[in-house]
């Protein structure tokens, strides 16, 4: 990825000294970088903004609540798993995180489902069906709240960043059941060969 943006800054430099246009390189590369500062200030106080909320709502109950809302599908969905293993709860958690957009505070407790699940697996050098689940399910990213692009679009200046909320929804709803369906789907497939 490095050498391809080198390659582009390259390009770019040798077309503007072929045009005469050099300034114009140079100036958009100098807003650009000052556009890259200005989005990633907002994308701090958007992220920090929701992870305190995150951490209000873990505090106060809401996310157990809806942990123990989704806990009914997540145990349908996960069917290799017994009713009191501890990485239910984690999967709950990690799609609530996800759902409010908070891919950051999702990312650890995604990592501690994996190692739980590892720790049940009976052959520890091949994935098991929740595993391969999971991995779909927080792939797909489903979100009702996508925190960060409505920072990013703060960032940018647009007039009305939280208009991407419905598009956001419908297409990590239809991509949140792409993966369930191609992981069910892959699992039957799979149990043929073993």
């Amino acid at each position: 990825m490095n050498y391809i943006f080198f390659t582009l800054i390259i390009l770019s430099i040798i077309a503007g000294i072929l045009n005469n246009r050099l300034d114009l390189v140079v100036n958009s590369m100098l807003e650009a970088c000052n556009l890259a500062v200005k989005i990633s200030f907002s994308l701090i106080g958007i992220m920090a903004f929701w992870l305190g909320i995150m951490r209000i709502a873990e505090k106060s109950g809401l996310v157990s609540i809806l942990s123990k809302l989704i806990s009914p599908l997540t145990k349908i969905i996960f069917k290799d798993l017994k009713k009191d293993d501890p990485a239910l709860g984690n999967i709950t958690m990690s799609i609530t995180a996800n759902a409010l957009g908070l891919t950051n505070a999702a990312t650890p407790i995604g990592l501690k489902v994996m190692q739980e699940l590892q720790e049940s697996n009976p052959k520890k050098d091949i994935a098991t069906d929740s595993m391969c689940m999971f991995l779909g399910m927080n792939t797909a990213g489903f979100q009702i709240i996508p925190a960060t692009v409505i920072a990013i679009l703060v960032g940018a200046g647009a007039k009305n960043p939280t208009e991407i909320i419905i598009p956001t929804l419908i297409v990590t709803t239809l991509s949140f059941l792409a993966a369930i369906a191609t992981a069910l789907l892959l699992q039957r497939i799979w149990r043929k060969y073993d």
